[in-house]
């Protein structure tokens, strides 16, 4: 590390601990040189991959992106800001998880539905018009009709998980 007062190239670290939520270690710096004291942060690097547009271009992730069209689709609902920065926390998690160096555009799109689904089904239909350029009415209605199908399927399961204790306990009392 260079001294950012004399540059000499020399320093010694006086002090560590951790910082920013344990995301970063702060260290207290001297140079060996002119005795000047500074402070530097270090944090890990995780890259992001790439992301490859439907036209084969190529892009850097940009997580604002992200948190805007959620911000957007999620407008005067009552999901609370810490719901979605979790959210989009669980995004950016799965894409660096991956190990990919480029993605397609459309995985993260595709993560973005799944979340705004489990945060608040009008903000996926609301996203899901702009991201799957609903062109009339009727793909609306073909959409909210998959989510009712979706909401009556995970309701039954949960229905039908009690029925095998019911038998079990019922077979006992035979």
């Amino acid at each position: 590390m260079h001294c950012p007062f004399c540059s000499h190239e020399e320093t010694k670290v006086i002090d560590s601990r951790l910082a920013g939520d344990g995301r970063q270690i702060r260290r207290r710096r001297q140079c060996l040189d002119c005795n000047e004291r500074f402070t530097t942060f270090e944090s890990a690097e995780l890259v992001m991959p790439r992301l490859i547009k439907n036209d084969n271009s190529r892009q850097p992730f940009d997580e604002n992106k992200i948190r805007n069209s959620m911000i957007r689709a999620l407008e005067k609902r009552p999901v609370p800001s810490d719901e979605l920065e979790k959210a989009i926390g669980r995004v950016t998690h799965t894409l660096r998880t991956m190990g990919e160096r480029e993605v397609p555009s459309r995985l993260v799109g595709d993560l973005v539905m799944q979340e705004l689904h489990e945060l608040d089904e009008v903000a996926y239909v609301r996203f899901a018009s702009v991201y799957r350029r609903f062109q009339d009415i009727t793909e609306f209605e073909d959409e909210i009709r998959r989510l009712q199908k979706i909401s009556e399927t995970a309701a039954s399961r949960e229905q039908m998980s009690l029925l095998p204790e019911l038998f079990d306990k019922n077979s006992k009392n035979k």
